[in-house]
């Protein structure tokens, strides 16, 4: 699919309940993803300023195409790998995190880790972290951000130092589609929340006024995600004005999967299998999260969880 042919595919009027059988309902999710992947590639590669459509183009095909895979059942595409999640940060995310939090220039800090990251644990260490962040967590109902929805938010402050603590939180729920007051609501058996949780609650989409502190909030602070590529890659198909503020350099992601892979040795002796960089393991080992316990996987206890560990992580190597 060209750039002419997913604009088009945007653009065109699409009404989900003339879509019944599930092959034409495949054919059309098929479509969109396909679409959604040329239209987010051509507007960030775009000069800014210079973009052939405006982001909201996507926006709207991502919100259609929920309908898509509501209707054709969200549960059977659990199989079918997310088109629209990244793998993780890209370098240049990577290296600024660390001159931010470390105060210095991108290019020093790319003259240690190298322009594609490599050595990125030299510089780690190689300065104190400072300043002040946003710890975030978000609880979805599938793993694509052009599938699902954003049901629960969770986030905190710190000033990164040597006493620092969390302060100021925020939790917050949204609602979904009431097909899924009888359907139930997805991946509860990962995350706990029912339906009573969130009937009656504005589905995130529908809060713009939510959507619009959270934009603010992010922009004023680097944020602090475990795999934080997972919340920008929904942030970026959920949040209005959040691609462009991506895009513009005024938002600040920082993995502390990424942190924890690069500055912790045991990761490297660890099996893989015991998935030592994710957040339940590597809090074990820093104690703060005792041997027996379980990540809550709920965005307020996950983003306090997420900061003490990388807080103990900071202080083991002498980074404060």
């Amino acid at each position: 699919m060209d750039l002419s042919q997913a604009i088009e595919c945007a653009n065109a009027f699409v009404f989900p309940g003339f879509l019944t059988d599930d092959a034409s309902l495949s054919a059309e999710r098929s479509r969109n993803e396909e679409a959604l992947g040329v239209l987010r590639s051509a507007w960030m590669d775009a000069p800014v300023g210079k973009e052939p459509f405006p982001y909201e183009l996507v926006l709207d095909l991502a919100d259609r195409n929920r309908d898509i895979c509501d209707r054709f059942g969200t549960e059977r595409l659990r199989s079918l790998s997310p088109s629209s999640l990244a793998r993780g940060l890209p370098a240049a995310d990577l290296i600024r995190a660390v001159a931010v939090l470390q105060r210095r220039s991108v290019a020093q800090v790319t003259a240690l880790s190298g322009p594609d990251a490599r050595d990125l644990n030299v510089a780690w260490v190689d300065a104190p972290v400072s300043g002040m962040v946003v710890g975030i967590d978000i609880e979805t109902t599938e793993r694509d951000p052009a599938r699902g929805y954003i049901i629960n938010v969770g986030l905190e402050f710190m000033t990164v130092g040597p006493k620092a603590k969390p302060h100021d939180p925020f939790v917050g729920y949204f609602g979904l589609p009431e097909m899924y007051a009888t359907k139930g609501v997805p991946l509860t058996e990962i995350h706990q929340i029912t339906w009573s949780d969130l009937a009656g609650r504005v589905p995130f989409r529908e809060d713009k006024q939510v959507q619009k502190a959270l934009l603010a909030t992010l922009c004023a602070y680097p944020f602090m995600a475990h795999n934080a590529a997972f919340e920008d890659s929904w942030f970026m198909l959920h949040i209005d004005g959040y691609a462009g503020a991506r895009k513009d350099g005024r938002i600040v992601p920082i993995d502390t999967r990424d942190v924890c892979r690069r500055v912790d040795p045991e990761v490297r002796i660890l099996p893989h299998e015991t998935r030592p960089a994710s957040l339940q393991s590597w809090a074990q080992r820093r104690g703060t999260l005792k041997a027996g316990e379980s990540e809550r996987h709920l965005g307020l206890d996950d983003v306090e969880l997420m900061l003490a560990t990388v807080q103990a992580e900071f202080a083991e190597r002498n980074m404060l």
